[in-house]
């Protein structure tokens, strides 16, 4: 049986297992059967595709099914590309399936997710098989109406239905605007197979119409600025491992569409549009992490977070781009590779830091980190591993996160080699802005730690926290060592990646397992190297001979007293800092231009006894710029138009007859 049969046999297996979620959605063995059934079928889908990816000799495979157009069919292809987007959503869905074991107890309307969840399983593995712009399109309406459904499962909540609402409205306009691009690319032949787009490519430019289009249909579901409205609202309204799914994998699965558009069906680039690419990708990962900043809901926070590493993959893509367009396929393959490590590593850290906010949901009933805190003492496991997770988001060694990033900064470091000066102005502009981006997800991620589970608890419910399951826990520590294991070893994963890069550009990083010491070597040796199993050795000898020393020459007496207490002995935990207080230095300099940010403070006459009070407000601009005008015009003009619905026949005819003569006039003078 070939990859990609066995990958169309196990989506058609989750198809099936979503009739039992219906079937047993109200019961304790409906939620074994599907998250079991779906934990075991996605691990077997990721060994296929992992087990074609690293196969030398694989060439790519495809299946064809009587469904679809009825002179076409469905066409489904698997390569080395969509082996390797196919690997992150099997693991990614294994792992959420044996979260979800644990946690799914805490899921009081489990009727709502069950049968709704494989379903979303089948349609990301269906969109990165699809092999023609039919089959494409109808799978990623698939994957976004059973997210929607999964988004909508606690509808009861005004603010989870607002959520369903701007999510849907946004999932309606990408596949809008992917269609006019799979249009443009079918061009007049009318082929919308992808066998014949990319033979149509070949040797011709991709327009600026279809570059923009893949950029609105896929960025709207990658959440790349500033499209990115739906995710802050509907990554905390899903169950935290529908969160992250959709954070960690459905947003890979949008970048999958964008890469197959621009480097596969679109023929050669030009450079505007590796600088087209740069700007939107450079301005997410900033935006991204200064809103994560300003958030106090911890699952809010993380989503924002998933906007900023959206954004570092744009900024690895569009440099891919901009080393195409000049017949520079080395450091092209090196920003390609750099780009899809990331891909990896944030599916990976994302679905970590969302397990272990589910964690702290299911133990406390919160996600304001304002109501959280010294959840270290109540949760340790749980702590340990999320600690992990701002580890690798916060792009430090040795854990993955900093290697995709390191990466993309030797691609960067290549840009003299361009001969256009706005993109030798541009590169080292989106340099300087990743390097902010880092150093602001540092310390959103202190704060989201610091505050969550350091210093004393913030409230009844942390205090009386428990630690979590032990399905959650494992789900949590497989994510964890994964995230160490492509840290120490990313040699191992640039090899990996390698069928990709040579398939769409002709050119491949330098072998990285011959590399004395498992070091890697991005250009040469003589330029750069990094080593992360040296630097875990001497992060672990170093910590282990402190430790060491400690215990042999301090006294052994047990001593314990208060924390420091900054002056002030009150114990009452509101004396210490807030995620607001962590968050307000940056929010000075960043906020009076990009949120409008302004703060208010109350003093008290001397003598009285009120408080002060101190008020910040944050607004979002883009909303009310963009989406709040869009929607009050739409408004609008539905008020105005609904006086359709109340037409006589005679008035319903004559509209019909002008609808069918403007038509006309349009394709007789259309040329």
């Amino acid at each position: 049986m070939s990859a990609i049969t066995g990958l169309l046999a196990g989506i058609g297996a989750l198809l099936v297992t979503a009739l039992g979620g219906i079937a047993f959605g109200r019961h304790a063995a409906g939620r074994l059967l599907v998250y079991g059934t779906a934990m075991l079928l996605c691990s077997a889908m990721a060994a296929l595709a992992l087990a074609h990816l690293l196969d030398p000799a694989a060439a790519p495979s495809t299946a064809w099914l009587p469904l679809g157009l009825p002179w076409q069919g469905a066409l489904f292809r698997l390569d080395a590309l969509s082996a390797f987007f196919a690997v992150v959503i099997g693991l990614g869905g294994a792992v959420a399936s044996l979260f979800a074991l644990g946690y799914g107890r805490h899921e009081h309307a489990p009727g709502r997710v069950l049968p709704f969840y494989p379903l979303f399983l089948a349609g990301m593995n269906l969109v990165v098989l699809a092999d023609d712009a039919f089959s494409f399109l109808l799978s990623w309406e698939f994957m976004s109406l059973s997210s929607w459904a999964l988004v909508m499962a606690h509808h009861q909540e005004r603010d989870n239905a607002r959520a369903g609402y701007v999510y849907l409205v946004m999932a309606s306009f990408g596949t809008l605007a992917l269609l006019l691009c799979f249009g443009l690319l079918a061009s007049a032949s009318g082929d919308y197979t992808f066998g014949a787009m990319r033979a149509a490519a070949q040797g011709s430019a991709a327009t600026l119409p279809v570059l923009a289009l893949a950029l609105l249909g896929a960025g709207s579901k990658a959440g790349i600025v500033p499209l990115h409205a739906w995710l802050p609202l509907a990554h905390p309204a899903a169950p935290s491992h529908v969160s992250a799914l959709m954070s960690g994998v459905m947003t890979k699965v949008a970048v999958y569409g964008f890469i197959r558009i621009a480097f596969d069906l679109s023929g050669e680039p030009q450079w505007w549009s590796g600088f087209l690419v740069l700007l939107v990708g450079g301005a997410t990962a900033v935006l991204g992490v200064l809103y994560a900043l300003m958030q106090h809901d911890l699952k809010r926070l993380l989503a924002y977070h998933t906007v900023e590493n959206i954004g570092i993959i744009y900024i690895g893509l569009g440099l891919a781009l901009a080393f195409q367009s000049n017949g520079l396929p080395a450091a092209a393959a090196l920003a390609l590779t750099a780009a899809l490590f990331h891909v990896f590593n944030h599916s990976a850290f994302k679905s970590l830091l969302f397990f272990g906010a589910g964690a702290v949901l299911a133990a406390t009933g919160e996600r304001d980190m304002e109501r959280l805190g010294g959840l270290i003492h109540r949760m340790p496991m749980t702590a340990f591993a999320f600690l992990a997770g701002c580890i690798a988001i916060s792009a430090l060694p040795p854990l993955n996160g900093f290697v995709s990033e390191w990466l993309t900064f030797q691609a960067i470091l290549q840009s003299p080699e361009l001969p256009q000066w706005a993109l030798k102005i541009m590169v080292p502009a989106v340099g300087g802005l990743l390097a902010l981006s880092a150093a602001l997800a540092a310390a959103c991620f202190v704060k989201a730690y610091g505050i969550g589970f350091l210093g004393r608890p913030r409230s009844d419910a942390a205090r009386d926290a428990k630690e979590a399951d032990a399905f959650s826990l494992t789900a949590m520590f497989v994510l964890a060592g994964l995230c160490l294991a492509a840290g120490i070893l990313p040699g191992f994963v640039i090899d990996a990646l390698a069928p990709a890069m040579q398939a769409l550009l002709g050119e491949r990083m330098p072998l990285q397992a011959g590399v004395d010491w498992l070091s890697i070597v991005p250009v040469a040796a003589g330029r750069s190297s990094y080593n992360g199993w040296l630097v875990f050795a001497f992060i672990a000898l170093s910590a282990s001979l402190a430790v060491v020393i400690i215990h042999r020459f301090a006294s052994h007496a047990r001593r314990r007293a208060p924390a420091w207490d900054c002056g002030t002995p009150d114990p009452d935990p509101a004396t210490q800092y807030t995620a607001g207080s962590f968050a307000q230095p940056i929010r000075r300099v960043f906020g009076t231009w990009i949120f409008a940010a302004r703060e208010q403070v109350e003093m008290p006459p001397p003598g009285s006894t009120a408080p002060a009070r101190h008020v910040a407000v944050v607004r979002d601009l883009l909303w009310e710029w963009l989406y709040a005008p869009v929607a009050g015009a739409v408004a609008f003009a539905s008020g105005r138009l609904n006086v359709l619905q109340f037409l006589t026949i005679r008035r319903y005819l004559a509209l019909v007859f002008l609808a069918l003569v403007s038509l006309l006039l349009v394709l007789a003078i259309w040329p």
